[in-house]
């Protein structure tokens, strides 16, 4: 029954990927990137990169930036539908793994409005769009249900009963194991913690070529006593954008280096698949995805 199972989620991946070609994926992303009309414009957002280092330098834990690496958020920009649907599901998780996570009946909500406010957008209709023209979801009442399973759906991340982790929780909040921050691949809980007074920005070990958002960055930095050696992360993107793109490479190429285009910039994006348990028929939960800059890390 296993091996058959198995076969089933290895043809079923495979038929996504061979549905799917490189092209296709670098001419999407290319359209959702442009497509991305809630990203911060430059007088909505400006940062403060600071120190430049080495990649043999990330794992120094030495504080190069005197300053916080957020200048000025606009609160327009986090008034928007979906900015303020994912703010609202960040406070939610308990960040130490081991800690089993409870999700209230308003949490489950939140998931919901989520995922519906990144469907009413352009760039989450596009994604859809693209994927029902494959044949990969007939509806988008179950594309946005699918969404919610991989994303949201918990597993144990402490090889225990408790079920403590999720792909949501890992990307996007930040996760500590291990003594050491784990995940954290947005730039939105950055900014919040940062201004709670909660994370200390050391240094950036990758800066991207564009020079409008989204930009990328390989950040070291210090959330509440633990450290994060690279810590990537689009930054000044919508959170539509990051939701897309991420779920564009895990369902076309899970667990694999995925390269996307991105105002003719060639960006990968790595995703991870959760294999100690899965969903549905046999789908698998993410375990991670993020920019793929230098010595990044999902860990």
């Amino acid at each position: 029954m296993k091996i058959i199972l198995f076969l089933t989620i290895t043809l079923i991946s495979q038929g996504y990927s061979a549905r799917v070609s490189d092209a296709e994926i670098k001419s999407l992303s290319e359209t959702l990137f442009k497509l991305d009309h809630n990203r911060a414009t430059a007088t909505e957002l400006v940062i403060d990169p600071q120190t430049l280092i080495s990649s043999s330098e990330t794992g120094s834990e030495d504080d190069h930036s005197s300053r916080p690496l957020f200048k000025q958020v606009s609160s327009t920009l986090l008034s928007k539908p979906t900015y303020q649907a994912l703010l609202n599901l960040l406070d939610n998780y308990r960040r130490v793994s081991g800690e089993a996570e409870d999700v209230t009946s308003q949490e489950e909500q939140e998931q919901d409005t989520f995922l519906q406010e990144t469907m009413n957008t352009d760039v989450g209709r596009e994604l859809y769009n693209f994927l029902h023209s494959k044949g990969i979801y007939s509806s988008q009442s179950e594309f946005i249900q699918d969404l919610k399973m991989m994303w949201f759906g918990l597993y144990s991340r402490s090889k225990g009963k408790k079920l403590d982790s999720s792909g949501f929780e890992h990307t996007f909040a930040g996760e500590i194991k291990k003594g050491k921050v784990s995940g954290f691949h947005n730039w939105l809980q950055f900014y919040l913690n940062e201004k709670e007074g909660l994370l200390n920005y050391y240094s950036h070990s990758f800066n991207g070529p564009w020079t409008a958002y989204p930009d990328v960055l390989g950040m070291q930095f210090e959330w509440d006593g633990y450290f994060k050696e690279v810590g990537s992360a689009f930054i000044g993107s919508s959170p539509e954008f990051d939701l897309a793109i991420y779920s564009l490479c895990y369902i076309t190429r899970p667990g694999k280096k995925c390269y996307v285009s991105l105002g003719g910039n060639t960006l990968g994006i790595q995703t991870y698949t959760w294999e100690n348990s899965s969903y549905g028929d046999g789908k698998k939960y993410i375990a991670s995805a993020y920019p793929a800059t230098p010595r990044s890390s999902a860990i």
